[in-house]
Parts: structure tokens; C-alpha cells; sequence
């Protein structure tokens, strides 16, 4: 009966080893971005939040030509260095606003 009860223990501990590391992977894969070419990609949802933008918004930087986009068979995706590289051709310092109002 004791040899029972060891197996049962043993089997239990593994039981739970194995859903940590079930949540573990899961957590992980929820915030994985897989690299192409040494170029991570992001879908239009993840700009919206990164740019704290509406749809609308980041369709009309599509149209415009603001932000450069990749369309694959109806999906389309953004580079995330073309958005950087964007942020940085497009950021106004404080030392232009100050200079621009006198």
C-alpha cells in the first residue's frame, strides 16, 4: 500500500510539473515575435497600440503614405524599423517648437 502511495505522490508532482510548464510555453508564445530575416513584422492591431491609434487612423496613414506596409494575400503587416524610422523622421523636439512660435 505504501508503494501505492509514493507512485500516486510521484505521478501528481509530475502532473503538476508538467501544467507549469504548459502555462509557462503558453506565456511565452503569447508575447513571441518570430523574426524574418532579422526583421520583426506587427499586425495592424499591434500598431494601433503601439501608436495609440484607431483603425481608422491607421488606414488613413496607409492611404497617405505615412506608414510603409506589407500586404501578403489580404493581410497586411508593418516592419517595425519602417515605423521607427518613421517616429524619427516625424519627431518635433522641443528646441523646434520653442524656435517655430518666435
Amino acid at each position: 500500500m505504501d508503494l501505492l502511495t509514493n507512485d500516486t505522490e510521484v505521478i501528481i508532482a509530475h502532473q503538476e510539473m508538467i501544467m507549469q510548464l504548459r502555462y509557462r510555453i503558453e506565456d511565452i508564445l503569447k508575447n513571441y515575435r518570430p523574426v524574418m530575416n532579422g526583421e520583426i513584422y506587427l499586425s495592424g492591431e499591434e500598431v494601433c497600440q503601439l501608436l495609440h491609434i484607431s483603425k481608422r487612423t491607421l488606414q488613413q496613414y496607409r492611404d497617405d503614405q505615412i506608414l510603409p506596409y506589407i500586404q501578403i494575400a489580404g493581410k497586411i503587416i508593418y516592419k517595425e524599423s519602417d515605423i521607427l524610422i518613421t517616429l524619427e523622421q516625424n519627431y518635433i523636439g522641443i528646441i523646434k517648437t520653442v524656435y517655430n512660435q518666435f
